[in-house]
C-alpha cells in the first residue's frame, strides 16, 4: 500500500522552467524548448526522451535538421501537467494527490510514459496510486472523477471515468452497509436496524458535472444502493445546484433574461436529467413538494414534454396530499391567465386515470367486497374535491380566466368527488363576480354544474338573495329549501327509505357479469356514502334549528313553567324519523316511543351493514 501522497511527493511547489531563463542544472544549458499552449519550458533532450516515447520519435523524426524547439498539441491538462511530467523525468520532487493524479495519468498517456522505455514510470506510478489509494475511498474516487472535466476525451478513452464511477458506487454501497450494521439497535434482542444513518457523500457529489453524476447514480442503482438514499441524493444535488426550488415563486419574466444562454440551458439539462433519475418503483415516494418544485423548473427553463409529464404522472399518485400553494403554478406565457390551468389539469385527468384503472385491478384481486364506503380510495377522491374547490376559488378572480378552462376544471372530477357543493358554489360565485361581462347563457351553462340538493342551508340561503346567479337557480334553490323543510317538519321516511331500498337492491343480477355487478357495487357504494354524509349534514342542520328554538322559547316565556311546558310537548311530538304520534294518552306516547327506538335500531343496523 501507499500512502495519500505517493512516494516521490514532496511539499515543494517552486515553479519550474517556465522561461528560457529558468534552468533545472544552473551548470548546464538547456539544449530543447518545449511549447505548451504558448507557454515555454527550457529543459534537456536527455531526460526527456529517457522515459518520454512521444518526445523520442519527436527529436528523431527532426534530427536532420538543427531543431531546437518542439511543440506540443492539445496536452491533456495543458502546461501544469506538463511541468509536474517534466519534473517526473527530472526525478524532482512533487506530490502525487487526489488532485492531479488524473491530469498526471492523462499527461503520462499522452507523453508515451510506459515501462517500455523505464521501469516504474510516470503511468505505472499514477496507475499504483489510483488502485491503492483512489478506488479505496469514497471522496478521493468523487474528487478524481471532479478533475476529469478538462481531460476529455482521454481519461475516457484510458478507462479513468468508468473506474472512478465504478469505485463510487461500490465505496458507496461498503458505506452503507458498515453504517447500517453499526447502527443496528440491540435492545430487547430485536436487532432493528436504523436507516436514518446520515448519508455524508450525498454533499460530495454536488461537486461532479450533471453527466458525470448521472453515471455516478446509474453505476449506484446497479450496485444496489438503496432507492431512498438514491432519492435523497437528487434532491440534495437538485436544491444545490437549481437555486429557489422548493419556493413557489411568481413568474418573473426578468429572470429568464438574466438565466438565458448556457445558464438557462445547465438549468434544462440538470432539470431532464434528475427527473430521469427518479426510480419508477411505486414503493419509493419522492417529496410531493419536491415534485412540484421541479416541474415549476421544467416549466421555467422550458424542458421537454416528455419530462414534464413525467413529473405530472409522479403528482398524481400522491394529489390528496398537495397543498393549495403547490397548484398555483405560474403561467410562463404572456398574455395567458396568471396561473397554469393546463399543467394542473392535466394532473387532474391522470389522477382520475388512476383511480379508473384500479377499479378492475382490485376486483381481480380482492373480490366484490374489496371497498367498503369509508375505503382509502374514495377518502382520496373527497380530499382532491375539496383541494380543486380552493383552487378554483383562488383562480377564479383572474380577469384573463378563460370560461372554457374553468369549466373543464369543475368537470374533470367525477360527481362523488363532491359530497357538498358549498366549495364549488364559492368558486362560481367568485368568478361571477369577477367576471360581470359573462352573459346569460353562460351564467347557466356555469351554474347548471352546481348541485343544489348538495347545498348546505347557509349556502342555500345566500343563493336565494344573490342577484348574480340566474333566475332559474335560485328559483330552484327556494323550491328545495321548502321541500326539505317539509319533509323535516312531516317526519318524512324519504331519505331512510330511499337508503333501504338502495340497499335492498344491491344484490348482484344473475344476467350481469361479475366485473359488471362489481362496477354496480361500488357505484352504489358511492351513492349511498354520499346520501349518509348528506343526511348528516342535514341532521346537524336540524338539530341547531332546534337548539335556537328552544333558546328563544325560554327567553320568551319568562319565569312562568306553563308555556315552556307546553311548548316542550309540542316539540317532542315532532319527529324528525319517526311516524306521527297517535293520540293524546300517556300510553300512546310510551308505544310511540318505542317504536321509535325500535326504528332507530334498525336503521342504525342498516347502516351499518353498508358503511
Amino acid at each position: 500500500m501507499v500512502s495519500e501522497t505517493s512516494s516521490v511527493s514532496s511539499s515543494s511547489t517552486s515553479k519550474f522552467c517556465n522561461t528560457f531563463n529558468n534552468r533545472i542544472f544552473s551548470d548546464v544549458a538547456g539544449d530543447i524548448t518545449i511549447i505548451v499552449d504558448g507557454e515555454s519550458f527550457l529543459l534537456h533532450k536527455f531526460p526527456l526522451v529517457s522515459r518520454s516515447g512521444k518526445i523520442r520519435k519527436m527529436v528523431a523524426d527532426a534530427r536532420g535538421s538543427n531543431m531546437s524547439k518542439l511543440e506540443l498539441f492539445n496536452l491533456p491538462g495543458g502546461p501544469q501537467s506538463f511541468e509536474l511530467a517534466a519534473k517526473f523525468c527530472y526525478g524532482a520532487n512533487f506530490e502525487i494527490t487526489s488532485m492531479n493524479v488524473a491530469q498526471l495519468r492523462c499527461a503520462a498517456e499522452y507523453l508515451e510514459m510506459t515501462e517500455d522505455y523505464r521501469e516504474e514510470n510516470l503511468i505505472s506510478r499514477t496507475e499504483t496510486y489510483l488502485n491503492e489509494v483512489v478506488f479505496q475511498s469514497l471522496e478521493k474516487a468523487v474528487e478524481v472523477l471532479s478533475t476529469c472535466k478538462p481531460l476529455l476525451p482521454i481519461a475516457e478513452e484510458i478507462g479513468l471515468l468508468n473506474r472512478c464511477v465504478d469505485a463510487t458506487a461500490m465505496n458507496t454501497c461498503k458505506e452503507q452497509l458498515v453504517s447500517g450494521l453499526s447502527r443496528i439497535d440491540c435492545d430487547g434482542g430485536s436487532g432493528k436496524l436504523k436507516m436514518d444513518c446520515a448519508e455524508w457523500w450525498i454533499e460530495d457529489l454536488t461537486i461532479l458535472r450533471v453527466d458525470l453524476y448521472q453515471r455516478v447514480i446509474s453505476a449506484m442503482r446497479r450496485a444496489g444502493v438503496r432507492l431512498d438514499s438514491i432519492v435523497k441524493s437528487l434532491m440534495h444535488y437538485a436544491q444545490t445546484l437549481l437555486k429557489g426550488i422548493g419556493k413557489c415563486q411568481i413568474w418573473d419574466p426578468s429572470r429568464v433574461k438574466l438565466n438565458s444562454g448556457a445558464a438557462e440551458n445547465e438549468d434544462k439539462v440538470i432539470v431532464e436529467t434528475i427527473v430521469s433519475l427518479l426510480p419508477t418503483e411505486k414503493s419509493i415516494s419522492v417529496p410531493l413538494s419536491f415534485s412540484f418544485g421541479m416541474l415549476r423548473m421544467a416549466i421555467m427553463v422550458d424542458a421537454t414534454l416528455a419530462c414534464r409529464l413525467e413529473l405530472e404522472r409522479r403528482i398524481s399518485f400522491h394529489l390528496e396530499m398537495a397543498s393549495l400553494d403547490d397548484l398555483l403554478i405560474p403561467c410562463v406565457q404572456t398574455g395567458d391567465s396568471l396561473f397554469d390551468i393546463s399543467t394542473v389539469h392535466r394532473i387532474l385527468v391522470n389522477f382520475v386515470q388512476q383511480i379508473e384503472e384500479e377499479e378492475p385491478e382490485e376486483s381481480s384481486q380482492y373480490g366484490y367486497e374489496s371497498e367498503c364506503l369509508g375505503s382509502p380510495d374514495h377518502g382520496s377522491v373527497l380530499k382532491v374535491g375539496r383541494l380543486v374547490d380552493e383552487y378554483l376559488a383562488e383562480i377564479a378572480p383572474d380577469p384573463y380566466l378563460n370560461l372554457q378552462k374553468f369549466i373543464a376544471m369543475i368537470e374533470i372530477l367525477p360527481d362523488y368527488a363532491r359530497v357538498v357543493d358549498d366549495g364549488l358554489y364559492r368558486a362560481v360565485d367568485i368568478y361571477l363576480k369577477a367576471h360581470p361581462t359573462l352573459d346569460e347563457n353562460d351564467c347557466k351553462m356555469l351554474c347548471k354544474l352546481i348541485d343544489c340538493q348538495k347545498l348546505s342551508q347557509e349556502a342555500c340561503n345566500h343563493a336565494s338573495l344573490n342577484d348574480r346567479l340566474p333566475v332559474q337557480m335560485a328559483v330552484r334553490v327556494l323550491y328545495l329549501e321548502q321541500l326539505r323543510l317539509k319533509n323535516a317538519l312531516s317526519g318524512s321516511y324519504g331519505d331512510g327509505l330511499l337508503l333501504s331500498q338502495r340497499i335492498s337492491s344491491g344484490i348482484p343480477s344473475a344476467a350481469m357479469s361479475p366485473r359488471d355487478n362489481y362496477a354496480s357495487l361500488r357505484r352504489e357504494n358511492r351513492d349511498l356514502k354520499q346520501e349518509i354524509s348528506r343526511m348528516r349534514v342535514r341532521l346537524s342542520e336540524l338539530e341547531k334549528e332546534q337548539v335556537f328554538m328552544k333558546q328563544g322559547m325560554m327567553e320568551k316565556s319568562g319565569p312562568g313553567k306553563t308555556l315552556l311546558t307546553s311548548l316542550s310537548r309540542g316539540i317532542g311530538r315532532i319527529g324528525i324519523f319517526s311516524g306521527p304520534a297517535g293520540g293524546n294518552g300517556v300510553n300512546r306516547q310510551k308505544s310511540g316511543r318505542k317504536l321509535q327506538g325500535s326504528e332507530r335500531k334498525k336503521g342504525r343496523r342498516q347502516s351499518h351493514s353498508v358503511s
